[in-house]
């Protein structure tokens, strides 16, 4: 094991002061532990600056030693970009104790924000100020700004306002030298050359440190209307989308896939949860709509939209929540799918993305490659169509032993990859790369643009010291 000198790690704690610092087993081990407890890594400690200028000064220490540092939000990542290797040569740099909300400019329907923000809070922060910061993901409670923004997070409002690329204007980084780029503006117009933040989106903490954003705001909605409608096939649910737009213009917030499957895990596993529809279906979506002002027309446009979809055979039945509580207990059932799989025993987890036409093919065919690799899998695949992302998670037969199927993560992740590839789509969505992914998108990434990030990683960080192993592989 590579051991860091004595003599930098003093150096390092003095820039944070003994409140800063994490060196303790026991409490480090929830820094060092991914969060599917894939991997366990090793550090000497963990590092809580609480300015950027502390940072910065981290930076520059560990750019003139040569350290190695792994950038950490939440530490919710599904794919071990958050934690260091098995080495012991990295230090974990955690944003949770920069968690200030700088301002908020209503006229400008902005809000700054530190990178330890819990997604949760600024939400909250949002509201208070009568505004919507629309990013949902499950993990909000836990999760921070800087860790959505450095894998791009997605969630379930995507189809309405983007992903977190979408919502940012502006950034404060750290670069890999130390220096810091005072990027915080809140300009929707910018045209003075490379757009430079959109470099430190979806990057993993590879290229720098996110330390601050300003995050565009929306107005509140004052009328939401949910639905949670039975259709014949994934086809039919896309469809429904296609009708949901026409008739309702840029009202659907959401369309979320549900498959019988993973509802009867739900409904077997999570407590108070409830089937929505009298009769049995294969595929459900959840579909949300909203709208500024509360006349009662958002919910007559929801009806149009069941409506026609009766008529045109592609919805078998329906419920609308008629409460905030209904509504709720609705999203219980989609939120809950991750969970439920846990019990039902192995799981392999698939974040994927192809163009909205091609979903019910995709579906279909990686489907049906997946259980004739391991006849009995059952595939669980759901999430936001809306925008193209399915979460394809094919679960144990329940005969089979769990090690055994997650054996074989690797060859099942192939299949389902080449179904990606043949459909034009991305294997990975909302995830991001880190450590699970990084030398599999070689394989389906254009050669160009795997240079391209390569040269702009050299170009960025020479030394390698920033999330080192991460994204991309540094042997080439």
């Amino acid at each position: 094991m590579n051991q860091i000198a004595p003599d930098i790690l003093d150096r390092l704690r003095a820039v944070v002061g003994d409140k800063g610092v994490i060196a303790d087993p026991a409490e480090m081990r929830p820094y060092l532990t991914e969060w599917r407890d894939l991997w366990h890594g090793v550090s000497p400690l963990i590092l809580r600056p609480a300015s950027t200028e502390e940072v910065a000064e981290i930076v520059r220490l560990c750019a003139e030693t040569g350290t190695k540092l792994v950038p950490q939000g939440g530490n919710t990542s599904l794919c071990g970009g958050s934690v260091p290797f098995e080495g012991g040569d990295e230090i974990v740099l955690s944003l949770s104790r920069m968690h200030a909300v700088r301002e908020i400019d209503l006229e400008n329907d902005t809000i700054t924000v530190e990178a330890g923000c819990i997604l949760q809070d600024v939400q909250q922060a949002a509201e208070e100020a009568g505004r919507l910061f629309p990013m949902r993901i499950a993990a909000e409670g836990s999760c921070q700004i800087g860790g959505n923004l450095s894998t791009n997070a997605g969630g379930t409002a995507v189809l309405r306002y983007g992903n977190m690329r979408d919502l940012v204007l502006g950034l404060e980084v750290v670069l890999p030298d130390g220096r810091i780029w005072h990027g915080l503006r809140g300009l929707r117009k910018d045209n003075t050359g490379y757009d430079l933040k959109q470099l430190f989106i979806g990057a993993e903490g590879t290229l720098g440190i996110v330390t601050a954003a300003v995050l565009k705001l929306y107005p509140r909605p004052a009328a939401v209307e949910t639905a949670f409608m039975a259709v014949p096939d994934v086809a039919a649910a896309v469809a429904m989308l296609g009708t949901a737009k026409a008739l309702s213009g840029n009202q659907v917030t959401t369309f979320e896939l549900v498959p019988r499957l993973g509802l009867d895990m739900v409904l077997r596993h999570v407590a108070d949860t409830h089937d929505p529809l009298e009769g049995r279906h294969d595929w459900y979506v959840l579909m949300e709509l909203s709208a500024g002002r509360d006349t009662g027309a958002l919910k007559e446009t929801m009806e149009a939209i069941l409506v026609e979809g009766y008529e045109q055979g592609r919805v078998l039945d329906a419920t609308m929540a008629a409460s905030e509580a209904q509504s709720q207990a609705l999203w219980k059932l989609r939120e809950s799918m991750s969970e439920a799989q846990k019990y039902e025993g192995g799981s392999i987890k698939h974040d994927v993305s192809v163009p909205v036409s091609r979903m019910a093919a995709f579906i279909a065919e990686a489907s049906e490659y997946v259980v004739d690799l391991i006849p009995g899998t059952r595939i669980v695949a759901f999430g936001h169509i809306g925008d193209g992302n399915v979460h394809f998670n094919p679960s144990q037969p329940p005969e089979m032993d769990k090690q055994a199927f997650l054996d074989r993560w690797d060859e099942v992740g192939h299949r389902v990859y080449e179904k990606v590839r043949k459909f034009g789509g991305s294997i990975s969505a909302e995830h991001g790369l880190g450590r699970l992914k990084r030398d599999e998108i070689v394989q389906y990434k254009d050669p160009v643009e795997m240079e391209l990030m390569r040269r702009i990683k050299r170009s960025l960080d020479p030394q390698n010291i920033m999330n080192p192993g991460k994204v991309l592989n540094p042997e080439g």
